[in-house]
């Protein structure tokens, strides 16, 4: 009868806490990878090598770099798909054009919030290349012609892989500047507004960066979730992907974790994340399938919100979270995607609420 009791006290909480927490934001949940499937033959050319996805904030716009048009050779350029609608097909894959393509490598995009700047390096990444950016008045003007980041932000050496915040203040790369751990290392830097200039990098130190090479850093739309690959691999014979996380984004970042199996495989190169944090784009090198030897696959990111596995969303797995509460269970941290922030609160019962008396199959977590 206590426990009895306990329990139904414990689902008056819950009642209480789910009245108050549904009228407040939206928030989603993580964290099971579905099936990959290839981009390319659907969305992207055949032809030609493709790999840095970057999605617009309204997923209506994907922009990557390809080889598309060059005959066959390494000097990739930049390119865009849409669409009317999330439901619509995609659209014909469309160059950038002369004002922003170079006779450089101009690669790895990656599209801010507002849709309005796009960043991208430009030179060949294993000798010498630098950060660029290209800016439109609305996102239905042309871009204008791509700037330098100049020398406070590039280095003598190749800097690559750029990735802006959601907020339009950090911007994380790949670098082989001094100051860093090891070969190529991941750094970001600051800028009070978007009006102020980029301030000098700073390395991510040892919590991320290692005497190994680390590279292809992708923050996500909130700034909690930075995801990057990590080399030598584990479960790839090149590099596995990583991700670190942190409450706020004042917060420092936590102990990076490994991907796992299901998503390192032996092809696995890189990876960017949805702004929703519901896809993610890869970039794989020979996967079989694919066309050519660098394509872009996505996969989604499917929540776990059934916390016993007993098939079912209902007060039993209410309760387990409520158990849980302020604490970093990673059971119960399930919010904001795609890898929650290291603590059980009311963001994670916004999404076991939005999904009460669901019924689910067993899920296969990536860790």
């Amino acid at each position: 009868m206590k426990w009895l009791n306990d329990y139904r006290m414990r689902l008056v909480l819950v009642g209480f806490m789910v009245a108050i927490v549904l009228v407040g934001e939206n928030a989603k949940a993580d964290f099971t990878i579905g099936e990959v499937t290839n981009l390319s033959p659907t969305v992207i050319d055949k032809s030609g090598q493709k790999r840095g996805a970057s999605l617009s904030a309204d997923g209506l716009t994907l922009f990557f770099s390809s080889t598309l048009m060059k005959d066959g050779t390494w000097d990739f350029d930049l390119y865009m798909v849409a669409r009317e609608t999330l439901d619509d097909d995609w659209g014909p894959t469309v160059s950038l054009g002369p004002t922003v393509n170079s006779a450089r490598y101009d690669q790895e995009p990656s599209i801010s919030t507002d849709g309005l700047e796009l960043y991208f390096s430009s030179g060949h990444h294993t000798i010498e290349s630098d950060l660029w950016v290209t800016k439109r008045e609305t996102i239905n003007s042309d871009w204008g012609i791509p700037v330098n980041l100049g020398p406070v932000v590039n280095s003598a050496t190749p800097d690559g892989d750029p990735s802006i915040s959601g907020d339009g203040l950090e911007l994380y790369f790949s670098s082989k500047q001094s100051g860093g751990l090891g070969g190529w290392d991941i750094w970001v830097t600051h800028r009070p507004t978007k009006d102020d200039p980029w301030q000098a990098p700073v390395n991510l130190e040892s919590t991320i960066n290692s005497l190994s090479d680390e590279y292809g850093a992708d923050i996500t739309a909130d700034g909690l979730t930075l995801i990057f690959t990590k080399r030598p691999g584990k479960y790839s014979s090149y590099a596995d992907l990583w991700a670190t996380t942190r409450r706020t984004t004042a917060d420092p970042w936590r102990e990076p974790f490994n991907l796992g199996p299901v998503i390192n495989t032996d092809d696995m190169d890189w990876a960017d994340v949805s702004p929703d944090g519901t896809m993610l784009f890869l970039s794989l090198y020979n996967r079989p399938g694919g066309s050519g030897m660098y394509n872009i696959w996505q996969t989604p990111i499917i929540p776990i919100v059934d916390l016993n596995g007993d098939g079912i969303v209902d007060a039993d797995d209410m309760c387990i979270m409520v158990d849980n509460w302020g604490t970093d269970e990673s059971l119960c941290d399930i919010a904001p995607m795609p890898f929650g922030d290291g603590i059980v609160d009311i963001k994670d019962l916004i999404v076991l609420a939005e999904h009460l008396f669901e019924e689910f199959p067993p899920a296969e977590s990536i860790e």
